[in-house]
């Protein structure tokens, strides 16, 4: 079911033609078909385009709405932004029946570095490449990682392969270069992640799709990248004997990162 609204949210529904305001009933409908948010901080946001084509698609492959419609909510949203404060919005599509709707949140504390649990969790999501269906599943990961000392989890395969996190990509380095899981395993696609990907092509700097376990990664430099925290090295790891390696290298990715924003669009 619908999550429910904490202090200092809002929850509104879109209807064509009339654009968000009416207050939608987070408790009312189904689990969530697609969602996308972000990080907005007095009005400027990182890749915001790739956000919403994310979204876009996500809506296409379960159903959605159409096209057209799609356009509209997003420039409604657009319009509805604050472009004062520190917010972390949401669009979500909600089912039964479905509906667009803006959830307006403001933004937790934001951290520089992270830490993990080291005990690998099974992936509960049925539709890992869409960000939305498995947001409840997800949080009660995050809880088991909170109850055993770490701040997340890492999600594997059944082989104990790396995915990556409940609410970020996991990227680390091996040497010099910049290594990710394979494409081909069940991933979300990271907006974030892919900015990463892209400057090291830029640098010259080499990618590798790899298959790692936790213990693999022992004594690396561990990345957790996500559209919120933006680039948060792993400075310790929970519940193990895993070794966090020295993070020579996020500080400089992490100003680069930052250095992305841009203004929201005119409302």
């Amino acid at each position: 079911m619908g999550a429910r609204l904490t202090a200092g949210e809002s929850l509104s529904g879109w209807t064509p033609g009339r654009g968000l305001g009416r207050q939608a009933d987070p408790a009312a409908d189904g689990p969530l078909l697609a969602a996308d948010s972000w990080l907005v901080r007095d009005g400027r946001v990182r890749a915001y385009g790739r956000h919403r084509e994310r979204f876009l698609r996500a809506c296409a492959e379960c159903g959605g709405p159409g096209q057209h419609r799609l356009v509209e909510f997003w420039a409604d949203v657009t319009a509805a932004l604050p472009r004062s404060g520190t917010w972390f919005p949401r669009v979500e599509l909600a089912s039964g029946p479905p509906e667009l709707r803006l959830r307006l949140r403001p933004a937790p504390p934001l951290g520089a570095e992270i830490r993990v649990w080291s005990v690998g969790q099974q992936d509960p999501r049925t539709a890992p490449r869409r960000k939305g269906p498995a947001l409840g599943a997800l949080a009660r990961v995050r809880a088991g990682a909170s109850g055993a000392g770490g701040q997340e989890a890492v999600l594997v395969t059944p082989s104990g392969v790396v995915l990556e996190a409940p609410t970020a990509s996991v990227l680390w380095w091996e040497d010099g270069t910049l290594c990710l899981p394979p494409p081909r395993l069940p991933l979300l696609p990271g907006v974030t992640a892919g900015l990463v990907q892209e400057r090291a092509v830029r640098h010259g700097i080499r990618i590798a799709h790899r298959e790692r376990t936790l213990a693999a990664l022992d004594g690396r430099e561990v990345w957790l990248v996500n559209a919120l925290h933006g680039i948060r090295p792993v400075t310790g790891w929970a519940g193990g004997e895993l070794a966090a390696g020295p993070a020579l290298r996020a500080a400089e990715w992490r100003e680069w990162l930052e250095s992305l924003t841009e203004p929201l669009p005119d409302k």
